[in-house]
């Protein structure tokens, strides 16, 4: 808790020298009726791996009202700088830009008939993304000391790397993508002033990372086709890895326990598992892993009553009516197969739509199966964590859209996303599985997954970007 009249965070000193820039911070805010702060800290790679740096700054937006008054109030943490970006140009550059265009082009989502349709209403909503990557250029080359290090992240933030260039040419400056990046057939759907625009910004990096050589590869596709190159900028591969110590540490606390109780009671003594772990985002293609679920009980009718669905769509970007629709088609065919097929003592899905992260561990130590299948996927951590977590060992379902599966693609079972016949096979062949093939593919699925975690992920860029 944080009161009204805390301490204001000290006044920066101009002296950083390693920066991260992200919309989201690790901080946020929620104000209280009675006028308080509550302070909750995020997780997730980012804020895991900066853990490794001991004196560094992150700048990211107040994505809020409590994050805005903590802001005007001068409440904060030490080594985190909060923008107060006005909320419109904010929900503008986020929702109208990074979330309804930018992540709908690098995951290939648009359907073409009909949509995008660059309008003056875009146009509108560019000018915000350049204004609110203008603020965090502005603030960068604010904070940073003589020569410093700054790591920008994501499409939120395209702009960035060329604008802080300008305004401090003496820094090392990194852009890292956690997305795909689109082909270039598909990145020119934006109008070319766009495209060259983004390129370009970041192009204003000596580095630009990425989380497999196939997105990294496009974004070279993309600065060839349209710019010519890549001009100085140096192009790295960097995949994200699970933090093994932390999971494994984390899914045997008392509050996961609970939860494993509960699921073996909703799941049935003596049923096997497939578990999938989702945001309700349209790349994730839960949608279509339902419909293979249910195929597997048309075309496999032994499994009914011996296996069990744990799906868990933890609803986001809610904000977005298109997101709304899915997250509901989501639960409405959950209950639709539940109808079909469930019995009085079996429930053939158990879906929880209500983020719980010590769920998410109980389930992934139950899996038998975990089936990860999305359209389009940066890298997706939960095809990396099942197999660290799981108790018993577990077949892996994995898209062959995802980035993980350059790393896993030799130990799991690979799916074409959009075969819902075929992802159901898939299942079968999982759910089959010997006993000793599981264990053994888990075990080398675990060494995989575990490469490179969130730590040491941070400092193989930061210690490349500073050689460049």
């Amino acid at each position: 808790m944080v009161s009204e009249h805390a301490a204001p965070a000290p006044a920066p000193a101009s002296t950083a020298q390693v920066l991260v820039a992200s919309n989201r911070g690790p901080v946020s805010y929620t104000l209280g009726e009675d006028g308080t702060l509550d302070a909750k800290r995020g997780g997730g790679g980012l804020v895991s791996g900066l853990s490794a740096v001991d004196d560094k700054l992150w700048v990211c937006a107040a994505l809020g009202d409590g994050d805005r008054e903590a802001v005007r109030r001068g409440v904060g943490e030490a080594g985190v700088r909060m923008l107060d970006i006005d909320a419109e140009v904010h929900a503008d550059a986020y929702n109208g830009i990074a979330n309804s265009v930018l992540w709908f082009v690098h995951h290939l989502l648009y359907q073409t008939p009909v949509e995008p349709v660059f309008d003056a209403e875009f146009r509108r909503q560019w000018a915000s993304y350049e204004t609110y990557n203008r603020a965090f250029a502005e603030a960068l080359a604010e904070e940073a000391g003589p020569g410093a290090s700054v790591l920008v992240q994501d499409y939120h933030l395209a702009l960035v790397p060329g604008m802080l260039r300008e305004l401090r040419p003496d820094l090392r400056i990194g852009h890292f993508s956690h997305t795909p990046w689109a082909p270039v057939d598909y990145f020119r759907l934006l109008p070319d002033d766009i495209a060259e625009q983004l390129l370009r910004g970041i192009l204003g990096a000596d580095r630009a990372a990425f989380l497999t050589r196939r997105w990294a590869d496009a974004f070279i596709g993309c600065c060839t086709e349209i710019l010519g190159g890549t001009g100085r900028t140096r192009i790295g591969v960097h995949g994200l890895g699970a933090d093994a110590d932390f999971l494994r540490r984390r899914s045997h606390e008392a509050d996961v326990d609970e939860r494993m109780a509960a699921l073996r009671e909703q799941v049935g003594e003596g049923r096997k598992t497939i578990v999938r772990v989702d945001r309700t985002e349209l790349s994730k293609n839960i949608v279509r892993g339902l419909h293979a679920y249910r195929a597997l009980l048309d075309a496999h009718p032994e499994w009914r009553e011996r296996v069990v669905h744990i799906a868990f769509a933890y609803p986001s970007r809610q904000d977005l009516a298109v997101y709304r629709d899915y997250t509901a088609a989501v639960q409405t065919l959950a209950t639709e197969i539940n109808g079909a097929y469930g019995t009085e003592s079996w429930t053939p899905v158990v879906l929880h739509v209500k983020d719980d992260f010590a769920r998410s561990l109980a389930a992934y130590r139950l899996a038998d199966v975990a089936l990860v299948n999305p359209i389009r996927d940066g890298m997706n951590l939960v095809a990396k964590e099942v197999p660290v977590v799981s108790d018993h060992g577990c077949a892996l379902v994995l898209s062959r859209e995802a980035g993980a599966y350059e790393e896993l693609g030799e130990d799991a079972i690979v799916v074409n996303p959009y075969d819902v016949t075929g992802t159901a096979e898939a299942l079968h062949e999982a759910l089959t599985m010997s006993g000793d093939e599981r264990s053994g593919r888990t075990k080398r699925l675990a060494e995989a997954a575990t490469a490179l975690p969130p730590q040491q992920w941070f400092l193989d860029q930061l210690e490349a970007l500073r050689q460049e």
